[in-house]
């Protein structure tokens, strides 16, 4: 199974492990409790978004999002740097550790109003709509 990610374990003789890039590893909840806007969720609702958040890691000028596309991830960002802008409104903001962008598309089922672009190398957490459907979307909105 060599070239596929797995290999032998000398820890657990005949074990076979498979080697996991970042990108296919969850948030961790320690990761996801210094996000300012996950201070009102609840252990239990934190740790259900830790394990379907996908961690993914951007080359300096990977577009994360792009306006106009029709994604409904939403996004936080773990380390690095990322530029919002908007066409024809030029620059609109520079994402820092522990902000959050995305929100509009899975909120207004809509498309981006933005791209979001690496500035540096980034790592994001992103879910897709039905965890922010079923576990983010009261701290945007009031039912």
């Amino acid at each position: 199974m060599r070239g596929q990610g797995f290999s032998h374990s000398s820890e657990f003789p005949g074990a076979t492990v498979r080697r996991v890039s970042p990108r296919h590893v969850p948030a961790s909840v320690t990761e996801l409790q210094r996000i300012g806007l996950f201070g009102s969720l609840s252990g239990e609702t934190l740790g259900k978004l830790a394990e379907r958040m996908v961690r993914e890691e951007m080359p300096s000028g990977h577009a994360i999002v792009t306006e106009g596309e029709y994604t409904d991830r939403f996004y936080v960002l773990l380390s690095g740097l990322a530029a919002v802008t908007q066409e024809g409104r030029g620059a609109r903001a520079v994402i820092r550790p522990g902000e959050t962008f995305g929100e509009v598309a899975p909120l207004m089922r809509m498309e981006r109003t933005a791209t979001v672009r690496a500035m540096t190398t980034c790592v994001v957490a992103s879910c897709d709509r039905e965890t922010f459907d079923e576990l983010l979307r009261p701290l945007y909105v009031a039912d």
